[in-house]
C-alpha cells in the first residue's frame, strides 16, 4: 500500500491532537508526519503512531517539504496566512476553520453528504462547523427522498467546541471559580450566544449552520433558521431539528432511511428510554438520532433529535474522512 506524507497543522490544540489519535484509529498510511504549531509551541514533544516527534514552527518554509496532505486545526488567522501557502506547493489542505466555508471556488465537504464536491477542489478543502456537520449528515438522505422545505434549528452545544478556554470555564465553574472566556458563567447555566452577535440579530455561529447547510444541500433557496446554546457539557452537541418537506413521508419510511444512511446510528426507542445522550455519543465516530416524530403542527414535518462528539465528527474524524477520500478517489494533484 502507498504512503503519503502528513502534516497536521496545530499539532498541539485540542482537535489537532484528536487528528493525531484518529489517523492513528483509521490506520491512514502515514511515510512521514510533520507536527507543526505557532512558534510558542515550537519544540514541544508529541507523540504519533508510538514515535515522539519534535513539533516544528509553522513558516513559509514549511511546505517546501514534501507533503501530500495537511490538516489545518490552528485557527481562521493561521489558515488564511498559510493554506494559500501550502496550496501552491501541491499540498493538499484539509482546514478545520471557518475561513473557506463560504468561497465559492472550495468545496465545504462531509463524506457522506457531498464526496462530489472534492472532485474540483483547487488544494483547499474545508471542513464544515462542526454543529453543521451532524446536522446535514441525517438531512441528506431525507433530503433526496422528500427535499426539504424549511428547517428549524436549536442546539445545544458543548464546551469543547470553544477549545481549551471554553473547557476550562466549565471546570473551573464547577470547582467554584470564575469564568475567564464567556461572557456569562457556563457551569450549571445555558448561554444563547455561541460566537459574535451580527447586525441581524443572529449568531455568526447561527448564520454558518444556515450557510453551510444550504451549501451542501447544493440549495440556497432553503428556509432555515437557528439558535444555538451553549450548555455546560464538555463533549458532545445536542441538536432538535425540526424538518418541514416538500413531499409527503411515511414515518417507518423515514426511520428505515436513517438507519441504513452511512454513519447515522438510529436510537429511537422511547418507551425504554432509548434516545442519543451526549455522555454516550462522547468518543464515537457516528451520528445518533433519536425522537424521530412527526411534527403536528405542519402537514408534511418531523422532529430528530441529533448527537454526535463535536471533537471527533464535528471536526477532527471528518477531516480524516476527506483526506481517506482525497486517496482513494485519486484526487491528490501532485499525483
Amino acid at each position: 500500500m502507498k504512503k503519503y506524507n502528513i502534516a497536521v497543522v496545530g499539532a498541539t490544540g485540542m482537535v489537532g491532537r484528536k487528528v493525531m489519535e484518529i489517523l492513528e484509529e483509521r490506520d491512514f498510511p502515514v511515510e512521514n508526519f510533520y507536527p507543526l504549531a505557532s512558534a510558542r509551541s515550537k519544540g514541544e514533544e508529541v507523540t504519533f503512531m508510538s514515535k515522539k516527534y519534535t513539533v516544528e514552527e509553522l513558516t513559509d518554509k514549511s511546505f517546501e517539504q514534501d507533503i501530500d496532505i495537511a490538516i489545518f486545526s490552528a485557527g481562521g488567522t493561521t489558515s488564511e496566512r498559510f493554506s494559500p501557502v501550502a496550496a501552491k506547493n501541491n499540498v493538499a489542505v484539509v482546514d478545520n476553520s471557518a475561513a473557506f466555508r463560504m468561497n465559492p471556488e472550495i468545496p465545504l465537504v462531509v463524506p457522506e453528504v457531498n464526496p462530489e464536491d472534492l472532485e474540483w477542489h483547487n488544494n483547499i478543502i474545508a471542513n464544515p462547523n462542526c454543529s453543521t456537520i451532524q446536522a446535514v449528515v441525517a438531512l441528506k438522505p431525507l433530503h433526496e427522498k422528500y427535499k426539504i422545505k424549511r428547517i428549524v434549528y436549536s442546539t445545544y452545544q458543548a464546551v469543547s467546541g470553544s477549545g481549551v478556554k471554553g473547557y476550562n470555564d466549565l471546570k473551573d465553574g464547577i470547582n467554584g471559580g470564575e469564568n475567564k472566556f464567556y461572557p456569562h458563567q457556563i457551569a450549571f447555566n445555558c448561554i444563547p450566544h455561541i460566537d459574535v452577535f451580527l447586525d441581524n440579530g443572529y449568531t455568526k455561529e447561527e448564520m454558518k449552520m444556515i450557510n453551510e447547510t444550504r451549501k451542501m444541500l447544493h440549495d440556497d433557496d432553503m428556509a432555515i433558521t437557528a439558535t444555538t446554546v451553549r450548555v455546560p457539557v464538555y463533549y458532545g452537541h445536542s441538536e432538535s431539528v425540526n424538518i418541514e418537506f416538500e413531499n409527503e413521508f411515511d414515518l417507518n419510511e423515514l426511520k428505515s432511511l436513517l438507519a441504513a444512511a452511512p454513519g447515522i446510528i438510529v436510537q429511537d426507542d422511547v418507551q425504554n428510554n432509548v434516545y442519543p445522550l451526549a455522555r454516550d455519543a462522547e468518543g464515537k465516530n457516528e451520528v445518533f438520532v433519536g425522537r424521530i416524530r412527526r411534527d403536528e403542527s405542519v402537514k408534511n414535518g418531523v422532529n430528530l433529535w441529533i448527537v454526535a462528539d463535536n471533537i471527533r465528527k464535528g471536526a477532527a474524524t471528518n477531516a480524516v474522512q476527506i483526506a481517506e477520500l482525497l486517496i482513494k478517489n485519486n484526487l491528490l494533484k501532485r499525483c
